[in-house]
């Protein structure tokens, strides 16, 4: 098993240092690939210098900011001219827990071989430490109609913290996946599921950042729903259609 950590960035100048230090202190084996989208805080230049005294840091840099979902997909493109096994995605605001990610290598590393590893909030033994309940249970609605639209076997679908495997990746067309925003983790994980890949979660923390400015907003709660709902109509309706076949 030879993993790759993907960390995008966008304005991440305060928390990447935090976050490069709890990941190389703890699995000093593992390689990192930060993708910054042009930062004007100079967050790119930053990740520079850390490849420069590090050879298990790489940096892609991208021209612009087009969407969390478009850096990974150009992070995923990049991967695969390398011989890297699996893909570790992490946020760089450190909400994910360097400390979590051993129990999802483990799982990875598991004899059914998942598509997916999902580091989830919502499994048992999973928490969240700094959110507003309203945010909190906000989330857990949300992910719990996703679920029951889509059909997936997830609580925790909209996840950022994730292993995938390069090999399914591969196999698997990821050009169709057409989400540039954050509804590109539930994007992934309808394209695991319905491609047939086994997808598993294990509990992490998830603590609210630390460092930065939080990029989410209220268009991303009603993308999600927007799409969810679209998405959801049409596969209950190919349901039916097989259903009365």
């Amino acid at each position: 098993m030879k993993p790759l950590i993907i960390i995008p960035t966008y304005n991440e100048k305060e928390s990447l240092p935090h976050i490069l230090k709890r990941i190389t202190s703890l699995h000093k084996d593992l390689d990192i690939l930060i993708v910054d989208d042009n930062s004007p805080d100079g967050t790119g230049q930053l990740a520079d210098s850390y490849a420069h005294e590090n050879s298990r840091i790489h940096v892609l840099h991208r021209k612009s900011k087009e969407g969390l979902g478009r850096a990974y997909i150009d992070a995923f493109l990049w991967t695969f001219q390398h011989d890297w096994t699996h893909i570790i995605q992490m946020d760089a605001d450190g909400s994910h827990q360097a400390s979590d990610l051993a129990k999802l290598l483990k799982a990875a590393r598991s004899h059914n071989n998942p598509a997916l590893v999902i580091g989830s909030r919502y499994v048992k033994g999973g928490k969240i430490e700094g959110w507003a309940k309203w945010r909190e249970y906000l989330s857990r609605l949300g992910n719990l109609y996703i679920s029951l639209m889509l059909g997936l076997p997830a609580k925790d679908a909209t996840a950022g913290f994730r292993i995938y495997s390069v090999d399914f990746l591969k196999r698997h067309d990821i050009s169709q996946i057409e989400s540039s925003g954050y509804f590109f983790q539930t994007d992934m994980t309808i394209h695991v599921h319905r491609h047939h890949g086994t997808i598993v979660e294990v509990p992490i923390t998830f603590i609210e950042r630390a460092y930065g400015q939080s990029k989410l907003s209220g268009n991303i709660f009603l993308e999600s729903l927007t799409r969810t709902t679209k998405l959801g109509i049409h596969y209950r309706i190919s349901q039916l259609k097989k259903f009365i076949k």
